[in-house]
């Protein structure tokens, strides 16, 4: 049976493309059966003030550097989006004296503009959010050697060989965009060999990092939360960590707070996940395959999908 063509962007694929009966049933999840659907391998967590969702997040950045030593450099990879966390980050890294020497964080992804990334001084580049609101506020006795900050350039040579020189990575952390994805991984053109369905989760999960072209529906959500609305200030293209450097990663924990994704979108992925329903067109559905993965929600940021006129 030929897919649906896309409501939002007919010439992409995305979650609109998926049947209406799993749709409808994501949209009919209460809040208590979507902390139901937690199983082997997929933790649902939540939160009931938004004070405990950011400094629980922030623990995963001390947690993971607190195991790092000279034989074994532990990281950790992180988003711009959330960032709420990271300046409590900073904060505790000073207060308890934590020695980041040892420590790894890999950036999953930066804006790519006329052939290179963004530069880093630029308002809206990734690596300056990283920076800005935590690197530079760590105390430089304690602070992690510049090498061992990894951001994604044009030439990603340097940021894949970073995954496989032996740091272990003890988490990834991400949000999820509107359309579903983790970091940039976003569903890709109805084009080529993709017209008439998307990657198979199985060719999806070889993507490693890589420039993508990003859906319209992440360009209209970004200029909401990071530019007051102008789409038309934001790049079409970004770096992204791939696939690959996820299946790297011992955890991969994704945090809901309620700003980014809507309450269907949250419900949409953590259902697909729990019951294994793989479709490129919700990257965030190939986590299924994950052997850790763990959504964490804040109460508050749920929601509910039903109608209410505003």
């Amino acid at each position: 049976m030929a897919r649906k063509i896309s409501m939002l962007a007919p010439d992409w694929w995305d979650f609109t493309t998926l049947p209406d009966d799993l749709l409808n049933e994501a949209a009919r999840l209460t809040p208590k059966e979507l902390f139901q659907l937690s199983h082997e391998g997929f933790k649902v967590v939540y939160y009931d003030t938004l004070e405990d969702f950011y400094l629980a997040e922030a623990l995963e950045y001390i947690t993971a550097w607190s195991q790092a030593t000279a034989d074994n450099p532990v990281g950790i990879c992180g988003p711009i989006g959330p960032t709420e966390q990271l300046p409590l980050v900073a904060r505790m890294v000073n207060e308890l004296k934590l020695n980041l020497s040892n420590a790894h964080f890999w950036g999953m992804d930066e804006w790519y503009v006329n052939g290179k990334e963004l530069d880093a001084l630029h308002p809206l580049s990734f690596e300056k959010a990283d920076r800005d609101m935590c690197f530079n506020l760590i105390d430089k006795k304690l602070s992690i050697p510049e090498q061992n900050l990894h951001f994604p350039k044009a030439d990603t040579s340097s940021y894949i060989q970073s995954w496989e020189s032996g740091v272990r990575c003890a988490v990834m952390q991400g949000g999820q965009g509107d359309t579903k994805h983790w970091a940039f991984n976003d569903p890709v053109k109805r084009e080529g060999k993709y017209k008439d369905a998307p990657p198979s989760p199985e060719e999806f999960r070889k993507l490693t990092t890589r420039v993508v072209d990003l859906h319209p529906i992440t360009c209209m959500q970004n200029a909401r939360t990071s530019s007051g609305g102008v789409v038309t200030g934001i790049p079409k293209q970004a770096l992204t960590v791939g696939p690959v450097q996820t299946w790297k990663s011992e955890k991969v924990s994704i945090w809901h707070a309620g700003t980014h994704d809507n309450p269907f979108g949250q419900r949409l992925t953590a259902l697909m996940i729990s019951k294994k329903i793989k479709d490129s067109s919700v990257p965030m559905s190939l986590l299924a395959d994950h052997p850790n993965v763990q959504f964490n929600y804040y109460r508050g940021g749920i929601g509910i999908c039903e109608t209410e006129m505003h």
